[in-house]
């Protein structure tokens, strides 16, 4: 079947109804429904454990609590995905050939294979699909990204980015994060936000990747337990330190705590990304070299600044030029407000997202085969490309569309600016 992109099933007056699937620690971002600007009313939620329905009956009073996405068709018009992320490829392709727009938290999928297959169906189907790489959003990356645009660094050559997930532990080794069944590489689920902004920032998406990486402290570990019906908020503290003495992470500990990779992108540019899970604080730091000058962001959230070196001199603290960086100070809240608008107006009225589907399937792409690289002594792994008709039907569907970075990749189409 063939939807209209702007999926108005419901008529030209009437409230979108919304849905939402996995009702675990993601699942606040549809509180934002009914202020994203658009009609839209949250009416019913899925989950299929009895302690997620539990929690959507008190975070969703008045919305029909069911048991399985599949008890959604009927229900809604569009439904927000956040359940793990190995079940993505899976609900993402039911509810899309049922004709449910999607809003798909990060990442797309956890293998290539998979984030293809979820294309492949929005594009036949022509049902709407957004992804949430709400980071895109945020004034960090914004004001990043109209430095580079003003050309105030002039062409950018390389990127390089480190990312200390101070809160790693609690994050992301005391549940299903910590089981590459599960995950397959937190190059994915962490790190798929800033491989998307490496792209945006450069360009350009990823041609060829490299990743090396270790299980160093989290699998020292002896202290595991399940955590049924938890999220975790019910185990997170500032107190749990020094993360060797973290006690009950998730039964299975098989993803790496500390992750590297390096990135060749299309367009020529070099690229870099370190994540490691056991630092003290907790924040992602970009570089960005161009020919004539530099860029790095101090801190990541309002209050931090975005930091500009466009004269020669010789080593200083401050920059040429300062750019205090505004929005939330802990969080990116405003940045999913940002999200869930753009996902209802495109689904609403048919305005055109900033994000492609395409760039979501680039950051997978280069996440995933980075974890196959460092998990084969980091042999180089090249990305595949996309079947045209699917790039042709994202680039109609997206502000600004794509086109191709290189005659020589065909299959490689420049992110959209946001």
């Amino acid at each position: 079947m063939t939807n209209n992109p702007s999926h108005q099933s419901t008529g030209a007056t009437a409230a979108l109804r919304v849905g939402v699937v996995g009702v675990g620690q993601r699942a606040y971002i549809a509180h934002h429904v009914a202020t994203a600007g658009d009609a839209a009313e949250l009416v019913a939620a899925a989950d299929t454990t009895p302690e997620g329905r539990g929690r959507a009956a008190e975070q969703f009073p008045g919305a029909r609590v069911v048991a399985s996405h599949h008890d959604l068709v009927g229900l809604v018009d569009a439904a927000i995905v956040t359940t793990p992320d190995a079940t993505h490829a899976a609900v993402a392709i039911d509810l899309l050939r049922a004709g449910i727009a999607v809003y798909l938290e990060k990442p797309l999928a956890t293998t290539v294979a998979d984030a293809d297959a979820i294309l492949t169906v929005a594009a036949e189907t022509g049902t709407p699909l957004y992804v949430g790489h709400n980071f895109r959003h945020a004034a960090v990356v914004r004001l990043m990204h109209d430095v580079i645009a003003r050309g105030e660094i002039g062409e950018v050559k390389s990127v390089w980015v480190r990312h200390f997930v101070g809160n790693g532990g609690d994050y992301y080794f005391k549940d299903w994060h910590a089981d590459r069944s599960q995950t397959g590489t937190l190059l994915l689920q962490k790190a798929s936000h800033d491989i998307d902004v490496v792209h945006l920032l450069a360009g350009a998406y990823t041609r060829r990747v490299v990743g090396m990486g270790d299980l160093m402290v989290y699998g020292e570990v002896e202290d595991r337990h399940e955590r049924p019906g938890q999220t975790v908020d019910d185990w997170f503290s500032f107190e749990n330190w020094p993360p060797a003495s973290a006690t009950g992470l998730n039964p299975v500990v098989d993803v790496e705590d500390v992750s590297m990779m390096m990135m060749t992108l299309d367009n020529g540019v070099m690229a870099s990304y370190q994540q490691c899970h056991f630092t003290p604080d907790y924040w992602r730091n970009y570089t960005v070299i161009g020919t004539e000058g530099r860029l790095e962001n101090v801190g990541d959230t309002g209050g931090g600044v975005v930091k500009v070196w466009n004269r020669r001199h010789d080593w200083q603290v401050a920059g040429d030029v300062e750019y205090p960086i505004d929005g939330v100070e802990a969080g990116h809240a405003d940045a999913d407000v940002a999200a869930v608008t753009e996902f209802l107006a495109f689904v609403a009225r048919g305005v055109p997202p900033t994000l492609s589907p395409v760039a979501a399937r680039a950051a997978v792409a280069a996440g995933a085969l980075a974890a196959e690289s460092l998990r084969d002594g980091s042999t180089p792994r090249d990305v595949p490309r996309l079947p045209d008709a699917v790039l042709d039907h994202f680039a109609r569907l997206t502000a600004g569309g794509s086109a191709p970075t290189s005659s020589t990749t065909p299959s490689s189409h420049a992110p959209a600016a946001s």
